[in-house]
């Protein structure tokens, strides 16, 4: 499997062991991590039978929300980032702290101008799979499971958050 990691985040796949897929040919990501394997599954000249997005990373905010964000995580980014990893978590008081990486301007760019329309291009023969929280304070929950569920299987799981 390949696995990519979310924003601010390092190396924690082990926290979704009980979603996720270990075979050699699925391809799978969290949240910012969730657009870098889709770009995978798209582009890849390698066997992909599955992909799975754990709580991935769909925001429909407008131009003026999206500068918001990123305004307040350039004047203080500690505190953009520890309301961010709090909403992470929520509803839960996991700790995390292994897991977090640096987080970069640039990735924050990158995550909100995502276009996940890349997704009419993933071959039909690809296995979709989509974890959501009912209790995500990242994305919005209804908008998302909306969205994903005409191109594969749609998880909404019950009292759980962005980190499931």
């Amino acid at each position: 499997m390949r696995y990519y990691s979310g924003f601010c985040f390092w190396d924690e796949r082990e926290l979704f062991g009980e979603y996720l897929d270990e075979s050699e040919f699925c391809v799978a990501g969290f949240s910012y991590g969730a657009q870098k394997a889709l770009i995978d599954a798209v582009h890849t000249h390698k066997r992909v039978d599955k992909l799975q997005l754990i709580s991935p990373a769909f925001f429909t905010f407008n131009q003026k929300a999206i500068n918001l964000q990123l305004k307040s995580f350039q004047t203080n980014k500690q505190n953009y980032i520890q309301t961010f990893l709090a909403n992470v978590i929520y509803p839960t008081n996991r700790d995390i702290s292994k897991y977090i990486d640096e987080c970069e301007y640039e990735q924050l760019e990158e995550l909100f101008s995502f276009n996940w329309n890349l997704i009419h291009h993933l071959d039909k023969r690809i296995k979709l799979e989509v974890f959501i929280g009912e209790k995500d304070k990242i994305i919005n929950v209804k908008q998302a499971v909306k969205f994903f569920k005409s191109f594969g299987e749609v998880y909404v799981l019950k009292d759980k958050g962005h980190l499931l």
